[in-house]
């Protein structure tokens, strides 16, 4: 019985508070949804991808007309991407940037032209703990390197959920590309450059993990007019020591 209360809230877990990250924060205004970012094919589902070699891990737009309004951000500058909700799930994150050749809107981001600009990893101590300053958040603020160039560029928001990333293709991920047109640039050269999809192999420790260092269980029986609850807490060992954060190193500028 406890295994099939285990096996039934892991299931719930892994299906419901999804999210997706439908806005830009731009001098301190949030963007309508769906207006500064391309629409990803889960603007209604939610649902994540967790396929890393599928060509949805770029943008998540395959089904969509993916067009959005580029807005003018200063290097240098706060950029914010907020989603519709919270980041629900424990887990990490990843802000990946790549220069258009031209026109954003014509740029599919295709080859090896994504650096990351920014990333929330998760807080080791050990193996006593594992915690995730991602959780919970409502979106992530960076700042746009200085001497990032002037031009026009997709920006891409990652959130990998982990609660599930036991086996793989159990990570979840959470993605958005809006669309910015960056001023006052500088003359550095983002790198390391990575191609998406074939940054990730789907293998690497910071995706196939378990974190589970325990798995609470909440059991509802209605009865009459009361509603009775039991606590069910089984736990899995060893908490993991540390923390590798998947992808490039942060290029700062």
């Amino acid at each position: 019985m406890l295994k099939a209360i285990v096996a039934l809230a892991a299931l719930v877990a892994s299906v419901s508070a999804h999210y997706t990250f439908p806005s830009l924060v731009v001098n301190g205004q949030t963007t309508p949804a769906w207006v500064n970012v391309r629409k990803t094919n889960n603007f209604n589902t939610q649902a994540p991808v967790t396929d890393v070699t599928s060509l949805d891990l770029r943008c998540y737009d395959t089904q969509t007309n993916p067009t959005a309004q580029t807005i003018t951000v200063s290097a240098g500058s706060p950029l914010g991407i907020q989603s519709d909700g919270t980041i629900y799930h424990p887990g990490v994150v990843n802000v990946y940037m790549a220069k258009a050749p031209g026109d954003v809107n014509s740029f599919a981001g295709d080859g090896a032209v994504w650096f990351k600009v920014y990333e929330i990893s998760a807080v080791t101590n050990g193996g006593q703990s594992i915690s995730f300053p991602a959780e919970g958040v409502p979106g992530v603020t960076f700042t746009v390197p200085k001497n990032l160039p002037s031009g026009q560029y997709l920006v891409r928001m990652e959130a990998i959920a982990l609660h599930v990333a036991q086996s793989y293709g159990g990570a979840q991920f959470y993605i958005s590309c809006g669309q910015v047109n960056v001023v006052n640039g500088g003359s550095g050269t983002p790198g390391p450059l990575v191609a998406i999809p074939g940054v990730y192999t789907g293998y690497e420790p910071g995706i196939l993990i378990n974190i589970n260092v325990g798995v609470a269980v909440l059991f509802l029986l209605h009865r009459s007019e009361s509603l009775m609850m039991w606590h069910f807490f089984t736990p899995q060992y060893p908490i993991p020591k540390n923390y590798t954060q998947p992808g490039p190193p942060v290029w700062s500028g």
